[in-house]
């Protein structure tokens, strides 16, 4: 029974032409009889889906096209009739027949598996698709017997008082020995009865094996006849899209703002990482570009270098070098070692600051930027669609014996890359006294290197290999820094504290007084240091959440600054659009001109030694000094849990055509470019942004006084919440 053929039919016939034009219109990212199609082809494959279409209207036809196969209703005369039409293309069938209707795009793919799949396991001749509703409405009953075992099947003109109170509904999904299917219905025909809720109670009456799947998800009972019941829709459909997934149900790759990310054993696995790498061989060859090779390198998390091992299996096998770079590497190493080797890609295993239980990989065009949204598409699609079968690849022995794979230590050049860039002099002369906290990251070796050759007197906390981070994401935020700050606070011995995060590619610091100091005011510290100092004329780039003091800085030097969405590779090719020489976004990630496509902690906090050895002053001096030229505003954030409805309501809360005013401030504009920004006088602001890896929601605002910030971020909680 196991292996039973199965074929379906999709009533596609509408009983007017309203509710066929309803079957054409969008439907998140689909049409409403698309979105139906993609859940059939879960279970049946494309050859063995029957379409039934209206004989006078061919919208259905010509919107799906030629590729499949359809028979046509000539009379309105019910569903089973409409089933009936396919009497030829099911004859001499020895199988099952899936029967959806083409106004049910909610059902999900997993339920009509579920439903075929139970039909199976109970040796069944006739299955249906149930649901449990609080308010059953209109539907018809589903009545069980005392053993659960599927009685009848009551209209909802036909409840008595027993059955008015059960609360199982038909949903209308079916699947049907095909021996029983259209014999059952001619029979029917015969006495004039076209309705497949019918063959239902007719298989039941004469005790055909039946059973019945019950989806828990009551979302998947809305059909579409109606413009509001498509609105309606449209908002479930909308809150699926952004609903905190499970790997462990999908096991699907996909990139968010900085690679892919995922828990290690759902959907962070090794077959996905063979899986995403064969993808990006297959795009490495399509493009020729084979001889070039790529570099891989791996954190210190759980898997990086399994991952590494394996990813270079995978390339070795499609005839593509490897460079490995050894040991734990951090982020910057790799970005550097993409365009240094003139590799075809740079690839480095990390999920960078989140949780020890996540793992991920980060991919790197060959000069070193990361490739944008979609590329990433690209290569998730191709790899989601690779079975084990598909995967090519030779055993890293042989390979590492042949020479396709090979090992090579770039941390010298990388140092040099930055020490090129840096004024080591200067910062030898200064005697500088600093406490770095890499967070049981990967910094410490290359970080280290620079601040001995600059011979600063350097202490280095949680530096050791702890791929569990203390118990904690390696996230330099002021909280993760407590113990240096406290060190810095307790001593008065050091004259700067600095931090990386897991991969290095983010920076934190505190100031000789143990304060920290947000990003937003280092990247005007930098910005500053490098216009006025270094004398490097050019703009800046931030992201959407990052101070607009930046923009007031770059007006003062007679520059430009150029606001972009999250993601540092929007950052550098803005950077390199309109040669910037500083790029940077509130979260830690900077790069300035003429250094590496990506985001370097080590470079930074080189950077920023420089800065203090070059101009002799303290953090606290130089930006009370920045404070002087642009004045003070006034940054907040929280991060409130999200649920899939908030995703639906929020952008319909504020919407910008009736958005006047937010806590007493007039709007001047609105931008949805990435989540929600909200322009207000003064270069206050307030952006709501829902995440692409987390269920919350991110709120940004920045204000002239302290107490306008709270303002606008308890306005910003409470419409959310609302």
């Amino acid at each position: 029974m196991e292996n039973r053929a199965i074929k379906a039919v999709v009533l596609a016939a509408g009983h007017d032409v309203t509710t066929r034009e309803l079957l054409l219109k969008p439907l998140g990212n689909a049409t409403v009889i698309e979105l139906v199609l993609r859940n059939v082809l879960a279970v049946v494959a494309k050859q063995d889906v029957i379409i039934v279409v209206d004989e006078h209207d061919g919208s259905v036809r010509d919107h799906l096209g030629d590729s499949w196969r359809y028979v046509v209703q000539t009379v309105q005369a019910g569903t089973g009739d409409a089933v009936r039409c396919a009497r030829f293309e099911l004859e001499g069938f020895d199988g099952d027949v899936l029967i959806v209707y083409a106004d049910t795009p909610l059902l999900r793919a997993d339920s009509l598996k579920g439903l075929r799949n139970r039909h199976l396991l109970k040796n069944a001749r006739f299955s249906l698709l149930s649901a449990r509703l609080d308010d059953p409405g209109h539907y018809g009953r589903i009545v069980r017997d005392e053993s659960g075992a599927v009685a009848g099947i009551v209209e909802a003109t036909d409840l008595d008082g027993r059955t008015r109170e059960v609360k199982e509904i038909n949903v209308g999904a079916y699947v049907v020995d095909n021996a029983l299917l259209i014999p059952q219905l001619d029979e029917m025909a015969k006495y004039g009865e076209h309705r497949l809720t019918e063959l239902a109670k007719r298989l039941i009456g004469q005790g055909v094996k039946v059973a019945s799947y019950v989806t828990v998800d009551t979302d998947e009972v809305h059909g579409i006849n109606t413009p509001a019941e498509l609105q309606a829709a449209s908002d479930i459909v909308l809150k699926r899209l952004f609903a905190p997934r499970r790997e462990v149900e999908t096991g699907e790759i996909a990139f968010g703002t900085g690679g892919w990310r995922a828990r290690i054993g759902e959907g962070y696995t090794l077959h996905n990482v063979r899986r995403l790498c064969q993808a990006i061989a297959n795009e490495t060859a399509r493009r020729s570009l084979e001889a070039k090779g790529v570099v891989i390198g791996g954190d210190r998390r759980f898997l990086s270098a399994e991952s590494v091992r394996t990813a270079a299996e995978v390339f070795a096998g499609n005839d593509i070098r490897v460079t490995i770079l050894p040991d734990d590497v951090p982020t910057p190493l790799v970005t550097f070692a993409a365009p240094f080797l003139d590799a075809a890609y740079g690839l480095v295993f990390t999920a960078s600051h989140n949780p020890p239980q996540w793992n991920g990989l980060k991919v790197f065009r060959s000069d070193g930027s990361l490739p944008l949204d979609d590329e990433t598409s690209r290569y998730s699609a191709e790899a989601n669609s690779l079975r084990n079968q598909d995967i090519i690849a030779l055993d890293y022995e042989t390979a590492a014996a042949a020479g396709v794979v090979r090992t090579v230590d770039l941390t010298n050049e990388y140092v040099d890359a930055i020490e090129r860039i840096v004024d080591v002099e200067a910062m030898r002369q200064s005697g500088l006294r600093i406490i770095v906290d890499p967070m049981y990251g990967t910094s410490q070796r290359t970080l280290g290197m620079v601040l001995s050759d600059a011979r600063a007197r350097v202490e280095f906390i949680h530096e050791r290999h702890n791929p569990l981070f203390g118990g904690r994401s390696p996230a330099p935020d002021e909280e993760a820094l407590s113990t240096m700050i406290e060190a810095i606070k307790s001593t008065g011995a050091y004259d700067l504290g600095m931090a990386t995060d897991g991969d290095a590619d983010r920076i934190a610091i505190v100031s000789e007084a143990g304060e920290y100091i947000s990003t937003n005011d280092l990247l005007l510290l930098i910005y500053w240091y490098l216009h006025e100092v270094r004398r490097e004329s050019g703009g800046v780039v931030r992201n959407l959440a990052t101070t607009h003091l930046l923009d007031r800085l770059a007006a003062a030097f007679g520059e430009r600054c150029f606001e972009v969405p999250v993601g540092f590779k929007h950052v550098t090719a803005a950077m390199l659009d309109h040669d910037c020489v500083l790029g940077g976004e509130s979260s830690g990630g900077l790069t300035i001109r003429g250094h590496i496509l990506g985001k370097d902690g080590v470079f930074a906090c080189a950077l920023v030694v420089e800065m203090l050895a070059r101009t002799g002053k303290s953090i606290s001096e130089l930006r009370e000094h920045i404070y002087s030229l642009v004045g003070r505003m006034y940054a907040l954030e929280a991060a409130v849990p999200a649920t899939p409805q908030m995703r639906v309501e929020v952008p319909r809360r504020l919407d910008p055509a009736g958005l006047a005013e937010v806590a007493g401030q007039p709007v001047q504009r609105v931008d949805t470019l990435d989540g929600i920004k909200i322009y207000l006088p003064g270069d206050s602001w307030v952006l709501l942004r829902f995440s692409g890896t987390e269920p919350v929601l991110r709120v940004f605002v920045e204000a002239q006084t302290p107490q306008d910030a709270e303002r606008l971020l308890s306005w910003a909680k409470e419409v959310v919440s609302a």
